[in-house]
């Protein structure tokens, strides 16, 4: 895996796309942006609905992951619309399994499969003045990487100057535990598929560009998705 060098990334939750997350600009959630039985007992009242039965399914699957370099929290499912979650769904395509298609009119990143069946991600995507499609293909990969804010995002956020030399990775990393960088033509098109920890940002449109995952699904895709990796962006 190539190391990550800080090269600069338009990823980030815009600001100005979440005002209500503006106070904390600098942090990572500004940038981005009961057991089986007691179930059944309770569904057996009628007192829990799909949706409850959904949430209580997921949060086995986005719990908490200890053993990272940075151990990663379990994400808060309650702020998470259930359409969202991990799911493997009918999806015709004429792609190779292993390829990406993000859809930005729908909030979601699907991976191919084969055999019409696809795993599809909830996701946060791009703002719609930064919208863009076509083909890139992944070009590089990288673990905890090192964040820099193109010159843009400082022009306006001046905020984020600090970190124009680099933000090391962390919890606080807008990039998050894994990402995954575009390229078109041999160049980096600033755009990345990257990890978020903000769960209300699924299901939105706030970045400059790129597509943002839970961090748990953004473990579930890394490790099956190897440099030249097509991805597919579908208009919006």
């Amino acid at each position: 895996m190539m190391l990550d060098r800080g090269i600069a990334d338009a990823c980030a939750i815009d600001g100005e796309a979440r005002p209500e997350l503006r106070s904390g600009l600098l942090n990572r959630r500004s940038f981005l942006f009961g057991s089986a039985a007691g179930l059944g007992a309770l569904a057996l009242s009628g007192c829990v609905t799909t949706d409850e039965m959904l949430r209580a399914e997921a949060s086995k699957v986005y719990g908490p992951v200890p053993d990272e370099k940075f151990p990663i929290p379990a994400v808060d499912v309650s702020k998470v619309d259930p359409k969202y979650f991990r799911k493997i769904v009918d999806y015709d395509s004429f792609e190779a399994p292993g390829t990406i298609v993000i859809d930005p009119s729908n909030y979601y990143l699907y991976r191919i499969e084969g055999d019409g069946k696809a795993t599809r991600y909830g996701a946060n995507v791009s703002r719609p003045e930064f919208l863009w499609s076509g083909e890139a293909s992944v070009g590089r990969k990288a673990e905890w990487p090192v964040w820099t804010p193109p010159k843009e995002m400082i022009q306006r956020q001046p905020e984020a100057g600090k970190y124009a030399r680099g933000m090391p990775g962390g919890l606080d990393n807008p990039l998050g535990a894994r990402t995954l960088y575009l390229y078109r033509d041999g160049k980096y098109t600033l755009y990345t598929i990257y990890s978020t920890s903000d769960p209300e940002s699924i299901g939105t449109g706030v970045t400059s560009g790129c597509t943002g995952l839970l961090s748990q699904d953004m473990l579930d895709l890394y490790p099956r998705t190897p440099v030249k990796t097509k991805v597919v962006m579908l208009p919006a």
